[in-house]
């Protein structure tokens, strides 16, 4: 068995690994149940990619973000590792294919979906391969005490039984202790074995401004702070209003989200990672599986609903360890809109039901139908059909997925392929007798290789523009020709999927389980008050994030705006007099550091310390001596 290290090497020439890759590694390479906390950024990936290469056979992987999974599979063949993916939305030959090249063929790491991984076809192909890894990734989804909570996470468990020895790796960046314990459970751990690097990012200055003015103050920021940049808001018609203040104030910013279409999203990414673009203004579609260092600050116009979803998209910034700044811009109206939003998610079983019989008629399924089946999912179109809420309409699918009565996946790209699936003899034939369908096949076959025995990827624009005919026309020719039984044609995909999981039901005998809804219910608010007390809390930024993830006893960062004073704090000469009168005695019997000092007083005294610590080290009556506070005799 290769070195792991030789491994890194070879395929990602870094010359050694962080802290703690190289323990995780060998702990799977053991055969242990592993589970790994480490912030974003971090190098989560490396930790099943090399163990995978170590061994013979395959490592399966299990992500629930597409588009995550369709840049990792890219990234590892840019390097010669064979890797695929498998997700909702793919035609079924494609799939069929996939798992057959992992039992027979050298694929090194196959990618699935959470719901992929558990259907009748994916559990039979799995039970045949040489699996030498699980790794579960964004694990924190297995856990309804989590942000982000997806059923089909809890049956992932069930894959283990077809292959009982191989153990799991399970991966986040987003976990509390409770959150931790309950992964391991529903993974079914054979024992504990947790590796936690701690969240604290030293060099990302954590700042919330209170500010009214958001775009002046944002543009303030982004024009001091040099270097690229990523600026969070909260929908769509923001990210190109902001892009484009920012152009009337020559700065270089684009816009970014969800609903751009595939070709245009790449470019404006690109454009972006290459430093093309200084600033991109985004909804939090943005980010996910972006591999660029330099980030020097994320503004985020306006609170996350959890502070998971906060620390993960502020965590994108100062990857490579230089110093960079996290700013979140706040007011009372966020606090509001939070509120709202949370009685938003929750809708009545009256509105869930609507929107459930709503989809039956879209799609036209019938009762007893459906199981399985994926469809192109346009949210604003379906809601002005049926004259609902989009918002409505979005929560009722969250409510109804969690219910495991659908899936609803983010847009994925997928582009047109075709193979012709008849003997050159007989495509010879159909040439001859189709005249017009012969000028498209020879356009094809000279455009393509060797499409007799793989899937080829076609642009109908280009195949109708060498025609000059319209895309209509061509894909007219092609679906004749696969009505025909002459090719196999595979339009493109570009639209968020929506699968069903279970037959359709008449919309008056869904049911969903209340107590299991009203848990997730207290916990959303949990979560929103831990967001909102982090935005008005003056405590250090750091500090309060690492307490919520349960760090034990964190240490003042001194590079927050709480640490550095720069909410004032009037401090009377009373208090002026008694906390000096203390800290001196203190410092008179041992040399403290700042977070000791500090935490000597009660949480609601810390701030007025601090503006006393300033006014004492720059009266001269204190010193510092390393990283430690000296009182000057």
């Amino acid at each position: 068995m290769p070195a792991p290290l030789d491994i890194l090497q070879k395929y990602w020439k870094y010359p050694s690994f962080r802290t703690p890759q190289e323990a995780i590694i060998q702990s799977v390479l053991e055969g242990n149940d592993t589970l790994a906390l480490m912030p974003t950024g971090g190098g989560k990936s490396i930790c099943y990619q090399v163990p995978a290469l170590c061994q013979e056979g395959i490592c399966i992987v299990v992500s629930p973000l597409i588009a995550l999974m369709k840049d990792q599979v890219y990234q590892l063949k840019q390097r010669q590792i064979n890797a695929e993916a498998i997700y909702s939305g793919m035609y079924y030959t494609q799939i069929d294919r996939i798992l057959d090249n992992c039992i027979y063929g050298d694929i090194k790491l196959l990618y699935l979906s959470p719901e992929r991984l558990t259907t009748e076809l994916a559990q039979a192909r799995i039970a045949k391969m040489k699996v030498n890894l699980f790794a579960v990734d964004e694990a924190h989804c297995i856990s309804q005490w989590g942000y982000d909570f997806r059923p089909s996470y809890l049956k992932i468990a069930e894959i283990r039984a077809l292959h009982p020895k191989v153990p799991v790796l399970a991966l986040t960046a987003t976990a509390t202790k409770a959150v931790e314990q309950d992964i391991q459970d529903k993974l079914e751990f054979t024992e504990q074995r947790v590796f936690r690097k701690s969240f604290a990012r030293k060099n990302l200055a954590y700042v919330v401004l209170q500010e009214e003015q958001k775009e002046k103050k944002m543009l303030e920021i982004v024009k001091n702070v040099r270097g690229t940049g990523i600026v969070y808001v909260r929908n769509r018609r923001k990210t190109k209003e902001y892009a484009l203040f920012l152009q009337k104030n020559k700065v270089s910013a684009d816009f970014y989200h969800a609903g751009l279409d595939q070709e245009t999203r790449s470019k404006k990414q690109e454009a972006w990672i290459n430093n093309r673009t200084r600033i991109i203004v985004s909804t939090n579609a943005f980010g996910m599986g972006i591999d660029k260092a330099d980030v020097r600050s994320v503004v985020h116009v306006g609170l996350p609903d959890s502070l998971e979803a906060y620390f993960q998209e502020a965590g994108r910034g100062g990857r490579d360890g230089k110093k960079s700044f996290a700013v979140l811009l706040y007011n009372q109206t966020d606090r509001a809109r939070l509120e709202q939003s949370y009685e938003q998610s929750f809708p009545s079983m009256k509105i869930i039901r609507q929107v459930y019989r709503a989809l039956g008629s879209y799609y036209q399924l019938a009762v007893g139908s459906g199981e399985n089946n994926s469809y192109d999912f346009d949210i604003i179109q379906f809601s002005d059909t049926y004259k609902l809420k989009p918002i409505a309409v979005f929560n009722s699918l969250k409510v109804l997925e969690q219910a495991e009565w659908l899936v609803l996946t983010e847009a994925v790209y997928t582009p047109s392929q075709l193979r012709i699936i008849v003997s050159k003899e007989d495509l010879y034939t159909y040439q001859i007798q189709e005249k017009y369908m012969d000028k498209v096949l020879k356009i094809i076959l000279r455009s393509t290789h060797n499409p007799f025995n793989n899937y080829v990827r076609i642009r109908e624009s280009q195949l109708s523009g060498s025609l000059k005919i319209q895309r209509s026309d061509l894909q007219k020719a092609l679906q004749k020709m696969q009505k025909d039984r002459i090719l196999d044609y595979l339009p493109q995909k570009d639209k968020p999927q929506l699968t069903f999981l279970q037959e359709r039901v008449d919309a008056d005998n869904l049911t969903i389980d209340m107590e299991t809804y009203n848990f997730r219910k207290r916990q959303h608010y949990r979560r929103m008050k831990s967001a909102i007390e982090y935005a008005e809390r003056l405590q250090c930024r750091s500090q309060q994030l690492l307490n919520y993830f349960d760090e034990e006893n964190p240490p003042l960062c001194g590079i927050c705006d709480v640490c550095l004073g720069r909410h004032e704090a009037k401090v009377s000469y009373d208090e002026m007099e008694a906390y000096q009168r203390k800290i001196q005695g203190l410092l008179e019997k041992e040399n403290l550091t700042l977070h000791e000092l500090v935490n000597s007083f009660t949480p609601k005294r810390r701030q007025k310390v601090l503006k006393v610590i300033e006014y004492l080290l720059d009266e001269g009556k204190m010193d510092k001596g390393g990283d430690q506070l000296i009182w000057k005799k």
